[in-house]
């Protein structure tokens, strides 16, 4: 119950920080003149890139390579990230990353924590912890715990 209510006030915060986020881009990029259409375009490419050709899990992935990858400027992926997905280039990187995490820890009990990091692309334990907590509020040892007991009360 414990890990349920810090999971439901960490997620309440998280909402509250995206809102706020939202409404200081909203003022930055006034004149970038990037239409919606185009932005919906670019929002595009860079989920195809990161679903379909699995990026976030290459290891040395930065803001210039997604552009080179896609084809479009650099400032312009930086804009959509941070207006449309309402996050920067590395949170979003990240999120990814995290959520493959999260899938394999759950997936493969057997596969150390330390493995899970690089395939997803992390090159450093510290980061990859502090990012996993950041997004779901515990350690990756503490998720794979918690869904291996869901898991166990389902079955039962």
């Amino acid at each position: 119950m414990k890990v349920f209510i810090q999971q439901l006030r960490f997620y309440q915060n998280k909402q509250v920080h995206q809102e706020l986020t939202e409404r200081k881009n909203s003022e930055k990029y006034k004149k970038s003149g990037l239409t919606p259409e185009k932005a919906e375009y670019i929002k595009e490419l860079i989920f195809e890139a990161f679903e379909k050709e699995q990026l976030h899990r290459n290891n040395r992935l930065d803001l210039n390579q997604l552009a080179e990858t896609i084809k479009q400027d650099r400032y312009k992926i930086s804009e959509v990230l941070n207006s449309y997905c309402s996050k920067n280039f590395y949170a979003f990187l990240n999120e990814y990353r995290i959520r493959d995490a999260k899938s394999l820890l759950a997936q493969n009990p057997f596969v150390s924590v330390k493995s899970v990091m690089y395939e997803v692309g992390f090159n450093s334990k510290n980061s990859f912890y502090t990012a996993f907590k950041k997004d779901t509020g515990l350690s990756p040892n503490e998720f794979r715990n918690l869904a291996r007991y869901q898991y166990s009360t389902q079955v039962a």
